[in-house]
């Protein structure tokens, strides 16, 4: 448990611009997606799933994502776009995590995106625990219903977000952290 417990303590992402080959195969990818998996599901109800987009896939995806991006009158926000989509592509292995809610009398939707979210750390964590780098990444095509639509999402799904996975060389650099005051406290009831 130690391992873990330093694992967690220094856990950083790769950035999706320095991934390259090696990425997993396929038993790996299958038994990330199974670790993925194991994650709070109040009601047993998996509101989620998963989605490979093959490299080729992503090229046309990402020609279309472009074209959605040139209809953007601000220049920034296209460029912003454009490098979204960049990311989108570099990557050899990328999996969509997508958040379906179901119906349930008990567990309300909310907890159902929370546990769609996890999946998304549950992934990334188990792409290290195989020796490979990841980065969970959102972009504009978790909010355009057009890009939404092109990466096969139902109207009733979102985007929880993209894990992109493969090996990388770069360094990663510790960013800052929040202090622990600032961020964790004992509640005590107010009189």
């Amino acid at each position: 448990m130690k391992d873990l417990l330093d694992y967690l303590q220094s856990r950083r992402s790769a950035l999706a611009l320095t991934l390259n080959h090696p990425a997993p195969d396929a038993g790996q990818i299958r038994t990330m997606i199974k670790i993925a998996s194991r994650v709070p599901d109040h009601g047993k109800l998996a509101p989620w799933r998963f989605v490979e987009y093959p490299r080729t896939i992503r090229e046309e995806l990402a020609a279309e994502f472009r074209q959605l991006s040139d209809q953007k009158p601000d220049t920034k926000t296209r460029q912003s776009r454009n490098k979204q989509i960049e990311n989108f592509q570099n990557a050899p292995l990328v999996i969509g995590a997508i958040s379906c809610p179901v119906e349930s009398p008990k567990v309300p939707e909310w907890e159902q995106i929370l546990s769609a979210g996890a999946t998304c750390m549950q992934l990334l964590m188990a792409a290290n625990a195989l020796g490979f780098e990841a980065q969970w990444l959102s972009g504009f095509y978790m909010f355009d219903k057009k890009a939404s639509k092109l990466l096969g999402l139902l109207e009733t799904e979102k985007l929880a977000g993209m894990i992109h996975i493969g090996s990388s060389d770069v360094a990663k650099n510790e960013r800052a952290r929040p202090e622990l005051v600032d961020i964790f406290s004992v509640f005590a009831k107010q009189e």
